[in-house]
């Protein structure tokens, strides 16, 4: 980063560096003072949701050395992963205590007793998981895995003509997704080299600049049958113009899809006033829901009766009519009719727990902290890090500087190998991301990280360079 001296740095107005700039000189003290941090938690209104989840301790990380801790081996780790796995809500533990003392009572019976009947226990998340992503909740559907809802998706939506065959994508995208498009474009029998549209930075750039994307659609739209892009972009952090691309597609006369697994639960999505054809998402990052978690998927209503699944099972027929067993299809509409299997119940659990947390807290204010801790990262590592310093190690920030292009996650890239840096810092216990050769991706969310937590990672972190150099 480029060597910055406290104050020197200008951000537009509206940047949240220049509201935090401003409280520190209202506190009196550096950007970079202790202080700002405490002041800025104290003054946070979501700062209890923090009480809602297990934070690991040092003890109980394994990579922690403690000979290099001066506190307590009980104090809480700096946990800055949650756009890889969430935190633990506390009450998923009394949730599935319930559900599992129900099981050991009344066996079959919890199938259609107590406060989550099994064989209906998907459909009491859709309204709260339709809420977090803007959508209507008949056009919302917890189920699966974020791979095999694609797959499902792409079935219904991808339709290659002799003219119009291509899917439109990020470089780089998710490996997940990479292979799913592959797979379904080797199903319809075309080649991935000449139909998957792969949308690369400028050169010397590590994000795509959103005209370009614009003017891609606009030059190659007539052959493109679906666009299919992440809400963020996993590496570097981009957040899209899911609204722009969406529109900008549809007046080409293609199909929009979304993989929102770094975007839901992370910034404000409005799918439905988006009119975006379809999306899905897994819930184990941002959502909170543990390892493996129930993913989610959505088609906007204005397909309800056009779209209807490839794959078809069971859980697809209309509940009504479920238990008739008469091998006579009632489809239920929209995304409903592409649930496959009876939903599990101790993977809803966590999921419900969680989603509850999330509307009590509501994303508009978690998106406004988020833009605070992100701008505050941002902030610190500015004013400590420089670009070239003499004979150390040098940090680069390749997520966009403008909030309106970012989530919670800043992507961090190092003049060494980030392998050696990660050590350094898992052992002084920070929990974070990190992608070879260079990158640290660092996610500080809101609704359980402090502002102290990203003070005390960006001093960890300096303190972890100096052991490398």
């Amino acid at each position: 980063m480029q060597q910055q001296q406290q104050g020197t740095k200008r951000w537009d107005e509206g940047h949240p560096a220049t509201k935090l700039q401003l409280m520190a000189t209202a506190l009196t003290c550096p950007v970079t003072s202790r202080r700002l941090a405490e002041h800025l938690d104290a003054t946070d209104s979501l700062r209890g949701f923090r009480e809602s989840f297990h934070v690991p301790r040092m003890r109980d990380l394994s990579a922690v050395d403690k000979s290099l801790l001066e506190g307590d081996m009980d104090q809480e780790c700096v946990y800055l992963a949650g756009n890889s796995l969430g935190l633990m809500p506390r009450a998923v533990r009394t949730v599935l205590e319930e559900e599992l003392h129900k099981w050991a009572t009344t066996g079959v019976y919890g199938h259609h007793e107590g406060a989550r009947p099994w064989a209906l226990c998907d459909e009491i998340l859709t309204a709260n998981m339709a809420t977090i992503v803007g959508a209507e909740a008949h056009e919302v559907a917890v189920m699966n895995g974020l791979s095999i809802n694609l797959h499902l998706l792409m079935l219904a939506f991808y339709k290659p003509t002799a003219q119009r065959y291509k899917i439109m994508l990020e470089a780089k995208s998710f490996p997940s997704d990479y292979y799913a498009m592959e797979s379904q474009i080797r199903l319809r029998g075309h080649d991935p080299e000449k139909t998957m549209l792969q949308i690369l930075p400028r050169q010397g750039e590590e994000t795509l600049r959103p005209e370009d994307v614009l003017e891609i659609l606009e030059r190659e739209g007539d052959s493109i049958a679906l666009v299919l892009f992440g809400g963020v972009q996993y590496y570097t952090g981009q957040l899209f113009d899911m609204p722009a691309i969406t529109h900008a597609a549809h007046t080409k006369g293609c199909l929009v899809g979304f993989d929102l697994a770094h975007a839901v639960g992370n910034v404000e999505i409005f799918l439905h006033e988006w009119q975006v054809d379809f999306a899905c998402w897994c819930s184990y990052k941002y959502l909170n829901s543990g390892a493996g978690g129930l993913a989610g998927a959505f088609i906007h209503e204005k397909h309800m009766n056009t779209i209807n699944p490839v794959l078809i099972g069971w859980w697809g027929h209309k509940y009504e009519t479920r238990m008739k067993m008469d091998n006579k299809l009632q489809l239920s509409a929209g995304v409903s009719g592409f649930r496959i299997s009876n939903p599990p119940i101790l993977l809803v659990c966590p999921l419900e727990a969680s989603l509850k947390i999330f509307v009590e807290a509501s994303m508009p204010a978690l998106r406004a902290k988020s833009r605070l801790l992100t701008g505050y990262l941002e902030l610190l590592l500015l004013t400590l890090f420089a670009e070239s310093p003499k004979g150390g190690a040098s940090v680069r920030l390749i997520t966009p500087s403008d909030p309106e292009q970012r989530g919670c996650q800043l992507s961090l890239s190092f003049s060494i190998p980030i392998g050696v840096v990660y050590h350094e810092l898992k052992r002084r216990g920070v929990v974070c991301d990190m992608r070879e050769p260079f990158v640290l991706r660092v996610a500080p969310t809101p609704l359980y990280n402090s502002f102290q937590d990203v003070w005390r990672f960006v001093h960890t972190l300096a303190e972890a360079l100096n052991a490398v150099q």
